[in-house]
């Protein structure tokens, strides 16, 4: 009889088993019928090898709430995703199976959020968790608002203040699909014009690029953070002093803090991810301490 994959005669040939010329052991025909059979199954073994991959993606919990380490070919910060099926500026989406159910997270860019970059720098804290009330000052397009969206989470709120119209165009619409965000279109140097909008919040995160920007936070901070309540600001020194050097606008901007009951906790620069800025963490009008 024929051997598989042989090209005459050979008894029972399979992948080089005795008995005539079957097997591997034919003039070339076995290569080709191999690389045919290849290219057939190709779709179905490339699906079962992805599914492998998925399968093989280690979750890891991060020391911030609502935050988390996604370990698979490539690591990534990521958060929960508050709108399942839903990208809000190309991110990868990965799904994890925890028990029967399968959760959604997005991969946070620390390219693109000085957020990510901090807590990826190694800062200790940012004060945003599940439930919490954050003010966010140049929210921009909502790259970085979604994810804090996604941490705080349907219990918590995201005031997300910003002052452009064009960016303020593409912030409306992260909000349409997430309901714990509240646009506001206006300048974070008046905020008595949208204090009726507002409630107290818990940690004010800022991102404005501005000279000015301590005395903006202040301004935000007197109006609406809640004594022991904390805030998170970006400072890019170029924005602030162009001649000097950063560590000097850094120094100078924390001594501003001061002068605001805004009392710094942590200072980190942001490098590989960005240059020339630093993360702020702080707590406001903190509670005296009680003598003993």
């Amino acid at each position: 009889g024929r051997g598989s994959f042989g090209d005459r005669g050979g008894g029972r040939g399979g992948f080089g088993d005795r008995g005539g010329r079957g097997g591997f052991r034919g003039r070339g025909k076995p290569v080709v019928a191999l690389f045919v059979l290849f290219n057939t199954y190709r779709p179905f073994l490339k699906l079962a090898i992805q599914r492998f991959l998925e399968s093989c993606v280690i979750l890891l919990i991060f020391p911030m709430k609502g935050v988390f380490i996604c370990r698979g070919k490539e690591d990534a910060l990521v958060t929960k995703n508050m709108v399942v099926g839903e990208s809000v500026y190309g991110e990868k989406r990965m799904n994890v199976e925890e028990g029967e159910t399968k959760i959604e997270y997005r991969a946070w860019n620390p390219f693109r959020s000085k957020l990510a970059a901090a807590i990826l720098g190694g800062v200790d804290q940012i004060h945003i968790k599940p439930g919490a009330k954050v003010m966010y000052l140049g929210a921009a397009s909502g790259t970085t608002v979604s994810h804090v969206s996604d941490i705080v989470g349907p219990e918590g709120l995201v005031y997300a203040v910003e002052f452009s119209h064009r960016s303020g165009r593409d912030l409306l619409n992260v909000a349409k699909k997430r309901t714990n965000i509240i646009p506001i279109i206006e300048d974070a140097r008046h905020p008595h014009k949208y204090r009726m909008l507002v409630g107290m919040v818990d940690v004010i995160f800022a991102d404005v690029a501005q000279p000015d920007q301590t005395r903006i936070v202040a301004l935000n901070a007197h109006n609406f953070l809640k004594n022991g309540g904390h805030f998170v600001i970006s400072i890019k020194a170029n924005c602030i002093d162009s001649t000097a050097a950063p560590e000097a606008v850094f120094a100078a901007e924390v001594k501003k803090m001061g002068s605001e009951n805004m009392k710094p906790q942590e200072q980190l620069t942001l490098e590989p991810y960005e240059r020339d800025h630093a993360i702020v963490v702080g707590i406001y009008r903190p509670a005296p301490k009680s003598k003993k």
